[in-house]
């Protein structure tokens, strides 16, 4: 029976994941898309279902709150009801998790009220970091994951240097990182592999709101070999060659993916 592979974007409707979604459809995956969007950025959202199908792929985009127990079973359970129709094995061969989503408060300030919160750093740590573990979980349980199937999550450098009043997105990315470590550990056997790629800066609805990019974006330019900054296709086209089953030794990184922005001190 002929296997149907399919790709899970988390972060769908912008950025990396706008793009990988275009580009993995591309290359021959039917898309799931997750995003939580206002009224008003759904004509982008039909945009990007409307040139994925123009590839001749099947699409189907939600709606919805990624970090919300409830409301991602709602998803999974509505994957599973779109593979019945269609008959024989489907199964996620790309799992992307590309949330930009959390606090841009500084640790100390002057105006106590500025200061990130408790509430804030966990918000943001479980929704750009734990989050992947969640939905990876659920994949396996339904057993939607098979020898063969990629894993990946966004990181940036900002995982392992200081950005101003990136501290709780870091700490988040640095989490990521840990859990893709541990994902690759366990599925491994399974012939699963995880990896994180770190993007070089690129300017997206998500990296726009950083407090100074337009500065660090020119200082990235800068001292980029490229000359250039990362754009999210150049993530994508990664991605899309990352997944071939020849890489089936390539698990547990962090793989660059920024024309050599990050080895230039």
């Amino acid at each position: 029976m002929s296997l149907t592979p399919w790709a899970l974007i988390v972060g769908s409707s912008s950025g990396f994941g706008e793009a990988t979604s275009l580009e993995l459809a591309r290359a021959g995956l039917n898309i799931f898309g997750v995003h939580f969007d206002r009224r008003t950025a759904m004509p982008h959202v039909q945009e990007i279902q409307d040139k994925i199908r123009a590839f001749g792929r099947d699409v189907l985009f939600f709606n919805t709150n990624a970090a919300d127990a409830e409301k991602r079973a709602r998803v999974f359970e509505q994957m599973e009801e779109r593979w019945k129709p269609a008959g024989g094995e489907h199964f996620i061969k790309v799992f992307l998790h590309s949330i930009a989503f959390g606090s841009l408060q500084p640790y100390v300030s002057e105006d106590h009220a500025q200061e990130v919160t408790k509430a804030q750093m966990e918000m943001t740590i479980d929704v750009m970091g734990s989050n992947l573990v969640y939905w990876v979980q659920e994949m396996a349980r339904r057993k939607m994951l098979r020898r063969g199937s990629r894993i990946y999550a966004l990181t940036s450098a900002g995982g392992h240097s200081v950005i101003p009043t990136y501290g709780a997105v870091s700490a988040a990315k640095a989490v990521l990182e840990s859990h893709i470590r541990q994902l690759a550990f366990e599925l491994m056997p399974q012939g699963i592999t995880a990896n994180a790629i770190q993007a070089g800066v690129t300017i997206t609805p998500g990296s726009s709101k950083i407090p100074g990019i337009e500065k660090l974006a020119e200082f990235a330019k800068m001292r980029n070999p490229g000359g250039r900054l990362t754009t999210p296709e150049d993530v994508a086209r990664a991605i899309a060659a990352l997944m071939d089953d020849r890489t089936e030794w390539m698990t547990g990184n962090v793989i660059r993916v920024d024309g050599g922005e990050d080895i230039v001190t």
